[in-house]
C-alpha cells in the first residue's frame, strides 16, 4: 500500500479522501478544520497532520482539493506549506479548479524542489466524490500522472490527459463555462414557459424528448421542481469559475459575451443570498422578477 496525503476536507474532498482509505493506503490527512481530519483518521489507515508541510513529510503522492486560487497558493507553497516538506521525485496534485496562471506558478515551484505537480481539477460534484465516480482533467508531466493514476482510480472512473501545466485546468473552466450557460439558458426558458401558463414537468418532458435535451438538466430539473437547494455545487463556486474562465479568456484577447452575462447572473444570486445553496437556486433571481415559481404542482 501506497502512502499517500490529502489536504481539504469539504464537500468533495472529505470522501475523496475517505476513498483512499477504503482502499487501504496510509493517508496523512489536513484540513483547516482540525476535527475533520482527526475523524477522518479513524476510518482506516489515517493520521492527522497539523500542517500542510507535515503530510508532505508523510506522502509519496499528495492530493488537495481547496476553494479557489489563494487557498491553493497557501496550501502548496505558503507558510508551512507542501513545500516545505516534499520528497523529491514525490507527485503532489491540486484537484481544485483554480487559475491555470496561478497553477503553473505553484508547478514551477515545485518542479524546483525536484518534485512533480499535476493539475488535476475534477468534475461530478457531490455525488461523484461520494460514489468515487469523478472525471478527473490532468495537466503536467504524463508520467507523473502515469505513476499517480491508481491513487486517481480510488477517487474517479474517467481520466483525461489534456497536455501541458495548466491544460487540467484549461479544460475544467470550459466544462464549466458550457455548464453555466447551458443552466442559464433552462432558467430563462422555464420561467418563461410557467409565466405563459405550461405546466413544469410538461415542458421537462418535451425539452427531454427534443434537441434541446442535455443531461444537465435532465439531472437537476428534478431539484429545481422539488425545490431542494441543497449544495451538491455551490453558486458561489460556479461564479468562481466563471470568472477564472473569462480571466483565461482576457489572457487570450478572446471575447465571451454569452459568459459574462451568465457570470453576472450568478452575481445577481449571490447578491440575494444564494451564494452558499446549490447553483440550481439562481433561478430564483428570475423568478422572483417573474412573479412565478417552477415547481411541482
Amino acid at each position: 500500500m501506497a502512502k499517500l496525503g490529502f489536504l481539504g476536507l469539504g464537500i468533495m474532498g472529505y470522501p475523496m479522501a475517505q476513498h483512499l482509505l477504503e482502499a487501504g493506503h496510509e493517508v496523512a490527512l489536513w484540513s483547516h478544520t482540525g476535527s475533520k481530519a482527526s475523524d477522518l483518521a479513524k476510518k482506516g489507515k489515517g493520521t492527522a497532520c497539523a500542517t500542510p508541510k507535515e503530510v508532505a513529510q508523510n506522502a509519496d503522492y499528495v492530493f488537495y482539493c481547496v476553494g479557489d486560487s489563494e487557498m491553493s497558493r497557501d496550501v502548496a507553497i505558503g507558510k508551512n506549506g507542501l513545500i516545505e516538506g516534499v520528497k523529491p521525485g514525490a507527485v503532489v496534485a491540486d484537484c481544485s479548479t483554480v487559475s491555470p496562471a496561478v497553477s503553473r506558478e505553484i508547478g514551477q515551484a515545485f518542479s524546483a524542489k525536484g518534485a512533480h505537480f499535476l493539475d488535476a481539477p475534477c468534475t461530478g460534484s457531490k455525488p461523484g466524490a461520494e460514489k468515487g465516480t469523478l472525471t478527473f482533467m490532468i495537466g503536467g508531466d504524463q508520467a507523473a500522472f502515469e505513476k499517480a493514476k491508481p491513487y486517481f482510480e480510488a477517487m474517479g472512473k474517467l481520466f483525461y490527459y489534456c497536455g501541458g501545466p495548466g491544460a487540467g485546468l484549461q479544460a475544467k473552466l470550459t466544462q464549466n463555462l458550457v455548464l453555466g450557460n447551458l443552466w442559464q439558458g433552462f432558467v430563462e426558458g422555464m420561467v418563461l414557459a410557467v409565466k405563459g401558463g405550461v405546466d413544469p414537468q410538461l415542458m421537462l418532458d418535451i425539452l427531454d424528448n427534443s434537441a434541446a435535451k442535455s443531461g444537465l438538466i435532465s439531472f437537476k430539473a428534478p431539484f429545481v421542481l422539488r425545490r431542494d437547494f441543497q449544495t451538491n455545487f455551490s453558486t458561489k463556486w460556479l461564479h468562481k469559475d466563471i470568472g477564472l474562465a473569462l480571466e483565461s479568456a482576457r489572457s487570450l484577447d478572446f471575447p465571451m459575451p454569452l459568459t459574462a452575462l451568465t457570470q453576472q447572473m450568478l452575481q445577481a444570486a449571490i447578491a440575494k443570498g444564494l451564494g452558499e445553496e446549490d447553483f440550481c437556486s439562481s433561478i430564483r433571481v428570475l423568478e422572483e422578477l417573474a412573479d412565478v415559481e417552477v415547481r411541482q404542482a
